[in-house]
């Protein structure tokens, strides 16, 4: 099978891995087994591979290290244009697809996966190929159901006669699209020989494969192909999860209709004495405009869209959005319009998960262990979301002695004039080139940081203090809100403003739970008795595996005030619980 580095990386994260220290992700972003482009394009971090391996493209790797978050952005979203989605058969002659696409031009890269049956993205070299065949593929039979004519880069592939080409059928690698479940994952960490290992372990299974980024990006290049109908200079780019490095395996995609490329273009033509420009529908708000479009949009991927099912308009919300499901790559997909701010939060979580390989292991590890334990959730509501627990990790990061990552306001002064950015009277400007940021001098192991990371937040005085990355310090808090963490570019808002009391309440008391596992179990003995330890330790929701061993513990150091938190939580008594934690 001629798969490229996709397929190779795929074949390595099930090999046995020596993972070095912190100082060898001073370069930048490392790939799945070695460095290459990942979320978004340039960070799928997989736990460093043993030293010396793949040394030849070492030389190479740094220069994909390097490169900025929009050029990075910029070379996947041209991949995409150069992309088509083929659902193909159950049995499959696989060498055989390969040859009939190959007739319309090279194909650079190729993969399979399950997603309600046998999927192959296939990208060409040259985007002339893609043209090439669509002037060949029919059109489906309509003999039950009159079709739509829009002729999409999505195809289905049958056989004419299945019977006798079936002794053909060769077994093809399916690209997994979703990460391993808890359990399963468990029992991998406790085969690590330490913590840090345990942490790069998670990493591997559960941050976005190439693939599985190259599939986002198609995702989001098919519904711009539905909006050039309607704006012919438009783009349609993903944000968030599926670009700054952070993404999990399953995570829904983001992505937002961009017309910042036509109103670069916006200016007035000149020449001699006149003046021209475009007569364009005119709008009382920016708002209405926006809901506008995207209700015809909307609209339009549920009327015409193949594949595109329980479209949602949501229009009246704070940022105006239209949700659906994309059936032929699974994804759940939020389309909003000219998200700048947010575009400049995935850029800014990008550089910091490139600069340090320990960034990306300790944020997922965290996360994780906050959805084992109830405190995040994939719905809204008064719990910590994803995103504040990634800026609570980063607010840590900066606090260490040295620092493992810089402030935003270090990060300014870094930036040169094509940095600097003002958005909605937000000052938004921070370096942009990787190589301008020094390495830092910090070489905790993980396993330090994750214990401190509990222990740090587990006495944080939140009554008092806020979390600001800009400054990379504890402020008072400008307003009474249980959990406050200061939006990185818009100043005057609150990013963990749903958070309510008991729910801040009960991360500490699992922070402070989890601080004392680490620091008082018997490694060795559990790993005699084959028992979960370290990490894996922290994945077992407290009190229900072993809850005899959890009395027990609570005994020890710190164990009166923690009773106090996990008892009060039970009996839900918001008076007993301002005395440990306050408001």
């Amino acid at each position: 099978m001629a798969h490229r580095a996709g397929g190779r990386a795929l074949s390595l994260l099930r090999g046995r891995l020596r993972l070095p220290g912190p100082a060898a992700a001073a370069g930048g972003c490392a790939g799945r087994g070695q460095a290459r482009l990942g979320s978004s394009g340039a960070a799928v971090q997989r736990a460093p591979q043993a030293a010396g391996a793949e040394e030849a493209g070492e030389d190479a790797e740094v220069n994909t290290r390097k490169r900025t978050f929009t050029e990075v952005q910029t070379e996947r979203l041209e991949q995409a244009e150069r992309t088509v989605l083929i659902k193909c058969p159950p049995k499959l002659n696989e060498k055989k697809l390969l040859q009939y696409l190959s007739s319309h031009g090279n194909i650079e890269s190729h993969f399979f996966f399950e997603n309600r049956g046998i999927h192959a993205l296939i990208e060409f070299s040259e985007k002339n190929s893609v043209a090439s065949l669509q002037d060949a593929v029919g059109l489906p039979s309509a003999a039950e159901h009159h079709v739509v004519p829009f002729k999409s880069r999505l195809f289905t592939f049958t056989l004419k006669n299945p019977v006798s080409q079936a002794a053909e059928e060769t077994p093809v690698h399916l690209s997994p699209q979703s990460h391993i479940p808890v359990k399963e994952l468990i029992q991998k960490l406790c085969h690590a020989d330490s913590i840090s290992n345990q942490m790069y372990i998670l990493l591997n299974e559960y941050q976005l494969t190439e693939e599985n980024i190259k599939l986002r990006f198609l995702a989001c290049s098919l519904v711009r192909d539905f909006a050039r109908a309607y704006f012919p200079d438009s783009m349609v780019k993903p944000f968030g999860s599926s670009v700054n490095t952070f993404g999990k395996l399953g995570c829904d995609v983001d992505m937002f209709l961009d017309f910042h490329d036509v109103q670069k273009c916006a200016t007035k033509m000149k020449k001699g004495p006149f003046e021209m420009e475009y007569q364009m529908k005119k709008l009382p708000s920016e708002r209405l405009a926006t809901q506008k479009i995207l209700s015809v949009i909307g609209d339009c991927l549920d009327n015409f869209g193949p594949g595109c099912v329980s479209v949602q308009k949501i229009l009246n919300a704070r940022c105006p959005l239209v949700k659906f499901s994309h059936q032929p790559t699974g994804f759940q997909c939020d389309l909003s319009v000219s998200n700048s701010i947010a575009i400049k939060s995935s850029e800014l979580l990008y550089i910091y998960g490139c600069l340090d390989s320990r960034v990306r292991a300790l944020v997922f590890s965290v996360r994780c262990w906050a959805r084992v334990h109830g405190l995040t959730n994939s719905v809204p509501g008064t719990w910590i979301t994803n995103f504040s627990l990634t800026m609570m990790v980063m607010f840590f990061l900066q606090k260490r002695s040295p620092p493992i990552i810089p402030t935003l306001d270090q990060l300014k002064e870094l930036a040169d004039e094509k940095d600097k950015h003002v958005i909605g009277g937000y000052d938004c400007s921070f370096v942009s080139d990787l190589s301008k940021i020094k390495p830092t001098k910090n070489t905790e192991t993980l396993d330090v940081l994750l214990s401190d990371f509990f222990e740090y937040f587990g006495n944080f005085d939140f009554r008092k203090n806020s979390i600001n990355l800009r400054k990379g310090k504890e402020v008072n808090k400008p307003e009474s809100s249980p959990l406050y963490i200061w939006n990185p570019f818009e100043q005057d808002l609150n990013i963990s403003k749903n958070v309510n009391q008991p729910q801040l309440e009960k991360f500490v008391a699992m922070a402070r739970e989890s601080a004392w596992i680490l620091q008082k179990e018997e490694k060795t003995q559990k790993v005699i008795n084959k028992e979960p330890w370290g990490l894996a330790a922290l994945l077992i929701p407290f009190g229900k595996s072993n809850p005899s061993k959890m009395k027990n513990r609570m005994k020890g150091i710190g164990s009166e005030t923690i009773r106090n938190l996990l008892d009060s939580l039970k009996l839900n008594n918001a008076n007993s619980l301002q005395k440990a934690v306050g408001k």
